[in-house]
């Protein structure tokens, strides 16, 4: 062996065991339990919480200094419901040697089993994980206030230091305000640092949903601590999968100090499912209801949810965040294919005019505006088109056991509303809304998923609808124009079958939802008795709730012509049917508008 490499690798050796010889030493003087006092009031310093630990606790040398300590828990807010944010069965801390031999804690890496964490918000918005944390100058060391103690320095370090966070079974408890907690599960959380950058590798279970995030970013705790004190730019390579479909998430942070942050993010996916993003709310509150052929039931007082929107979680940013997903399942309905849009950010607004997808055969196009969604009524504008598809096409591909064939369908709209809820938006909208219906065969289990109000409507024109499977739909137009948060419909609402010509009339209050329309359906041959049953019955109630109560206007004119049938022997009634006959209606005709004044591009 060459003498130099030789000589070397001995003294490689000789340094190596002198640094383990060093490293028992100094362990040999550490306590287990004066330890435990050292990281509890470090922890105590840095949160202003108690870290308890009631299991035994073990010292390791090798590889490294490590503490591993069971039943620790960590005390909650004094607002809190529980009594501890933080418990756990057992957890192993790293420990820097040399920070250790000056009396101070610096930990390079935590290690967590079976974690529970109680997180909760009070009324004012305030979370009980909010623990204040250590502030950097420009070059990245702390800074302290001229009222910090010694003490303060060392708690600092104790966190800045961390490098790896690695979490194996644990469950957070989320619990806003007095609503009911919900429950997620984290079998695996690990959180890497090496050379500037973060591994992130996580899965969740939350109810039939299963999660997982892996890939990398720019350091976290760089940005954690640095953010608004020092520039911050992170780049972000990551995968998001959701039930086995991926999305891609890619692009870069900027954050200069006191200035918003601007970002440029793509997000691509060849398949993926917006349920378990858009819905985790309402899916919560079904309150274990699985039947999917259920209609939908709102919950709370309103068809349209008075429950507030998370516009708290839209960044005050200046960026922007393109999307490409190939298929984009939407929850209850058909998928929507080749979905693209780029969401331009702009302080505390937000602006989609480049909207774009298919359904079925056919194709959609729309813009979408958040402004001042920071504010008490963000104010939501929506217009946009989707033609050339058919029923047929959306239902076969949404539910294959309902039966439902033709309805090449036609839609636009042009909305505006304020407010921080959906019922507030719709209790305030402005605009108008199109669809348009073409020949078709409508099954009744099809019909009966349209709701309650849809319901009602269809057992009112046709009482004997129950008896059978199938409706025959030559046509149907429905222009609903909007003002204030009511639609007034006059001869806007029509529908034609094999049997039947029908017009709705009548309003809708969405302020309080109040339903006042008046269902006029008449026979097609004309050739009636002089009594229209449909005609005696109008919608009122609720969105929510509902029902058939009688139109007094139908009864008088009704009595009348049974009335003058009586005294005349049947005279009148026979000029009736030969008047209808004579004015064959077209309500799909009447009720239709120009769909370019209620959608155009360029508008």
């Amino acid at each position: 062996m060459n003498k130099v490499l030789k000589i070397s690798l001995i003294a490689f050796i000789a340094c190596l065991a002198t640094a383990g010889l060093g490293a028992w030493y100094a362990a040999s003087f550490i306590n287990p339990t004066q330890l435990t006092k050292l990281l509890s009031s470090s922890v105590k310093d840095a949160t202003g919480r108690e870290l308890k630990i009631t299991g035994p606790v073990s010292l390791n040398l090798f590889p490294s200094i490590s503490v591993k300590a069971e039943q620790v828990s960590l005390t909650n807010a004094s607002w809190a419901s529980n009594p501890n944010m933080l418990a756990l069965k057992q957890i192993e801390l790293d420990i820097r040697l040399f920070p250790l031999l000056k009396g101070s804690v610096e930990i390079s890496r935590i290690g967590i089993t079976g974690l529970e964490a109680n997180l909760q918000t009070n009324k004012s918005g305030e979370g009980n994980w909010n623990l204040t944390p250590p502030v950097l100058t420009n070059n990245g060391s702390v800074t302290q206030t001229p009222s910090d103690t010694a003490s303060n320095d060392s708690a600092d370090s104790t966190f800045v230091s961390i490098k790896t966070l690695d979490i194996v079974d644990a469950i957070i408890r989320h619990q806003d305000g007095n609503q009911a907690a919900k429950v997620i599960h984290l079998p695996k959380l690990s959180l890497g640092s090496r050379e500037g950058r973060s591994s992130i590798l996580l899965d969740v279970e939350y109810e039939k949903y299963k999660l997982n995030l892996k890939g990398t970013t720019g350091s976290l705790r760089n940005a954690y601590f640095a953010w608004n004190q020092s520039p911050v730019n992170m780049n972000l390579d990551l995968d998001l999968t959701l039930n086995g479909k991926t999305l891609a998430i890619k692009g870069d942070i900027d954050k200069k100090p006191q200035v918003l942050p601007t970002f440029n993010i793509q997000l691509n996916s060849k398949s993926f499912d917006l349920a378990p993003l858009a819905g985790s709310a309402a899916i919560a509150s079904k309150a274990g209801s699985t039947s999917p052929a259920a209609p939908h039931k709102p919950q709370g007082n309103y068809f349209f949810s008075d429950e507030k929107l998370p516009f708290d979680l839209l960044p005050l940013a200046d960026g922007v965040i393109s999307v490409n997903i190939a298929e984009l399942g939407i929850p209850g309905q058909a998928p929507f294919a080749n979905f693209k849009t780029t969401l331009q950010f702009k302080k505390n607004n937000i602006d989609a005019n480049d909207l774009s997808f298919n359904i079925g055969k056919g194709s959609a196009q729309a813009q979408i505006s958040v402004a001042g969604f920071d504010g008490p009524a963000p104010k939501v504008a929506i217009k946009g088109l989707a033609k050339n598809f058919s029923l047929e096409q959306i239902v076969a591909s949404a539910d294959s056991s309902a039966k439902v064939s033709g309805g090449a369908t036609h839609i636009a709209w042009n909305l505006q509303g304020s407010g921080a809820s959906l019922h507030q938006l719709v209790s305030r909208a402005n605009g108008a809304i199109q669809i348009s219906v073409g020949q078709g065969k409508l099954d009744s289990k099809f019909i009966n998923k349209g709701g309650d109000f849809v319901v009602s409507v269809f057992d009112a024109i046709n009482p004997m609808r129950k008896k059978t499977n199938q409706t025959i739909l030559e046509c149907a137009v429905a222009y609903l124009p909007i003002n204030n948060g009511m639609i007034n419909i006059r001869d806007s609402v029509g529908a034609e079958t094999d049997r039947l010509d029908i017009t709705l009339s009548g309003s809708v209050n969405l302020a309080n939802e109040a339903l006042n329309i008046s269902i006029n359906p008449r026979e097609k041959s004309g050739l009636t008795t002089g009594l229209d049953l449909g005609g005696l019955v109008k919608i009122e109630g609720t969105l929510q709730n509902p029902k058939a109560g009688v139109n007094k206007e139908g009864v008088v004119n009704s009595a009348v012509s049974i009335g003058l049938g009586f005294l005349t022997g049947g005279i009148s009634i026979a000029a009736e049917n030969a008047k209808s006959l004579a004015t064959k209606s077209q309500p799909c005709k009447t009720a239709l508008h120009s769909w370019s004044d209620i959608y155009s591009a360029s508008k």
